[in-house]
């Protein structure tokens, strides 16, 4: 009994972690891998199978018509394997979707485009500190062909499942096949990159405020913090501007793979992704300024408390030479013997350093 307990234990969580992923099934197929998350057959913009295997789905397609959209989250090169050799994949393009980490781009091979885009996931936080994560990145690849897509995805955001069930709303546009789904994806990914941009917009206006503000400029404010953001802006733009090659040959270029008239939607998305790398150029570029200016106020806060500095030790060096004046034991100096002597080298001292600290205040040390 306690081998069957721990059998239930060890299966459970595999089959709610399959089931929460999407409305796909895969334990009704034992033939399909873990990695898949969703798998089915449209014709003409129509979810016509559900429950089917990428191997069934394509039988479906050859027979019938349509294309095939297979999900995978995260494979295995082995889960892989099966899949790439149903459909034909370059091993090339194979071992890029399985190793992930893969700068965003586009390439043809034979008759299947790989694309791949880097998601971005704007991260929370209460305070930004010099430790703050500010962006977390995905990987979404696609393999587009004549009647099918297989899209790849890495990481813990960037799902499609919701993207899944909006074009299923729009049969028109899903009609058009493959390229309407790789449209969407693209699409998706650039309007994350638009609601990130807005949310680190507001994190460097805070620390844009903090470090001109009267109390930070007097300690030079908090280099940390900026360094910090702009490392994150530089990840950001890793994801952003190797993409807009890729977007304008979707846009421009004719390619048999892409319906032309879904690739007037692929001009919308290059627009919107040239506006979001311009404002991350900007980020990056304003985030130089604030820094330098965060330097210039320490130097300066640094310039100030050296001129107070030499201000007091030039007051207190007054004194300091009296004393030494006096206290080298000659019987003939001036004053020595006489009454009024010591209060009156007390009042030169203290007059002579009241004039230097006025001259000092006077002119801005002090």
């Amino acid at each position: 009994m306690s081998m069957i307990r721990d059998l239930r234990a060890a299966v459970r969580p595999a089959l709610r972690r399959t089931r929460n992923s999407s409305d796909y099934d895969a334990t009704r197929d034992p033939s399909v891998t873990s990695a898949v998350v969703d798998c089915a057959v449209y014709r003409d913009g129509k979810r016509v199978s559900d429950h089917v295997s990428p191997a069934q789905a394509m039988e479906r397609v050859r027979e019938e018509g349509g294309f095939a959209w297979i999900g995978l989250h995260e494979p295995t090169e082995r889960e892989f394997a099966g899949i790439a050799q149903e459909f034909g994949l370059h091993p090339l393009a194979v071992e890029d979707a399985v190793q992930a980490h893969q700068r965003p781009k586009l390439e043809r091979y034979d008759d299947t485009l790989f694309t791949v885009f880097k998601t971005i996931h704007y991260v929370e936080h209460a305070e930004l500190t010099s430790t703050s994560e500010v962006v977390e990145t995905g990987e979404v690849m696609c393999f587009t062909g004549r009647n099918f897509i297989v899209t790849v995805r890495h990481g813990g955001q960037g799902s499609l499942r919701a993207l899944r069930h909006r074009l299923q709303q729009d049969p028109e546009l899903l009609a058009k096949g493959p390229s309407a789904v790789l449209h969407a994806i693209a699409d998706q990914v650039v309007d994350g990159y638009l609601a990130v941009a807005d949310a680190v917009q507001d994190d460097i206006d805070e620390v844009e405020i903090d470090v001109f503000s009267a109390a930070t400029s007097r300690r030079g404010g908090d280099a940390g913090r900026i360094y910090q953001l702009k490392r994150e802006v530089l990840e950001f733009k890793r994801a952003v501007s190797p993409l807009l090659r890729p977007m304008q040959l979707l846009s421009e270029r004719p390619m048999r793979l892409v319906d032309p008239d879904i690739q007037k939607y692929f001009r919308d998305v290059a627009d919107h992704l040239a506006r979001v790398n311009e404002q991350v150029l900007a980020f990056d570029d304003l985030l130089n300024s604030i820094l330098q200016a965060n330097l210039a106020q320490a130097t300066v806060a640094q310039n100030e408390d050296m001129r107070k500095i030499t201000s007091w030790a030039a007051i207190f060096a007054v004194p300091t030479m009296i004393a030494g004046i006096y206290g080298m034991n000659f019987d003939y100096m001036p004053e020595l013997r006489w009454k009024f002597g010591y209060p009156t080298v007390l009042v030169v001292t203290v007059g002579i350093c009241f004039a230097i600290h006025r001259g000092f205040k006077r002119n801005g040390w002090l």
